[in-house]
């Protein structure tokens, strides 16, 4: 009789740590692309599941606080907003800074809600605030239809910067998870994290110029909203949009370069951080 085959042998993986690049695991966040289309889809579909509205939230959100926005800012207190009507003026910075504030809670919660997967398996860590950030791109593109019928109803015509809104959108992804990767590492030690988060999003709108315009600020202090990486994103969002229509219209110049820089310094630093504290977690959560 012929002899069976012999089982073909089981490949052994060996997790060590790592310093340096190396430890980052960029290659095994590749390798793991699938789980994280998993957890991006798993996200979207918890989200709404079992409400009476479903999806409809997506464009309730930004529609109803564009609305409240118009009535206090636009109508009562007579916020410029450069020659366009206010509520696509509001429309067109809540759009990315809703983007921003839910991939942020999301990030940052994200690996206290992933207990129960992160003390069974092994797999790359950082693909968890990586899915509460790539998630969010499912409600930016349903929220971006109401606006381009906004545009159409106001009789706004696109302009060829409107090529650069992924860059924009990019750079709310990326200050997102760099703050939601620090804050999600700090969250796993100190629970404090996730009252703090929801509270610091409040206040960081108001000092985003989501609900008026930088010109609206003495131009000599100006230069620190772009300490706030999101000016940058909200003012070039809405710039790419608008600019030919906005009577103040011009290129994000200074604060732009600011805000870059910074959303970088903070990402790259999240990065290293939470790669340095991820081997605690599943001892600690």
């Amino acid at each position: 009789m012929p002899q069976p085959d012999a089982p073909a042998p089981v490949p052994t993986v060996l997790i060590q740590p790592t310093k340096g690049l190396a430890s980052l695991q960029l290659r095994a966040v590749w390798e793991y692309r699938e789980l994280l289309y998993f957890l991006v889809w798993r996200d979207v579909k918890v989200r709404y599941k079992q409400t009476i509205l479903g999806m409809l939230w997506i464009v309730l959100q930004p529609v109803v606080s564009m609305v409240v926005f118009s009535v206090l800012f636009g109508g009562l207190l007579k916020v410029p907003s450069g020659g366009v009507p206010y509520p696509i003026f509001a429309y067109a910075a809540l759009l990315p800074w809703n983007y921003f504030s839910g991939s942020l809670n999301r990030s940052s919660s994200s690996v206290v809600n992933s207990a129960q997967l992160i003390t069974k398996v092994y797999f790359p860590r950082l693909i968890i605030p990586i899915s509460g950030a790539l998630s969010g791109l499912v409600d930016f593109a349903v929220a971006f239809v109401v606006l381009l019928g906004l545009m159409v109803y106001y009789r706004i015509a696109p302009t060829p910067a409107t090529l650069l809104l992924p860059g924009f959108i990019l750079l709310a992804m990326v200050t997102a998870l760099g703050f939601g990767m620090w804050f999600a590492a700090l969250n796993v030690r100190f629970r404090d994290v996730q009252y703090l988060v929801p509270y610091l999003i409040q206040i960081w709108m108001y000092v985003t110029p989501v609900i008026y315009g930088s010109t609206l600020i003495p131009e000599r202090f100006r230069i620190l909203l772009g300490l706030n990486p999101m000016t940058g994103v909200v003012e070039g969002f809405r710039w790419a949009l608008l600019g030919n229509h906005l009577a103040d219209a011009h290129p994000p110049s200074v604060l732009f370069p600011i805000s870059i820089a910074i959303a970088l310094v903070v990402f790259v630093s999240g990065i290293f951080f939470f790669v340095s504290t991820e081997r605690t977690f599943a001892d600690v959560i």
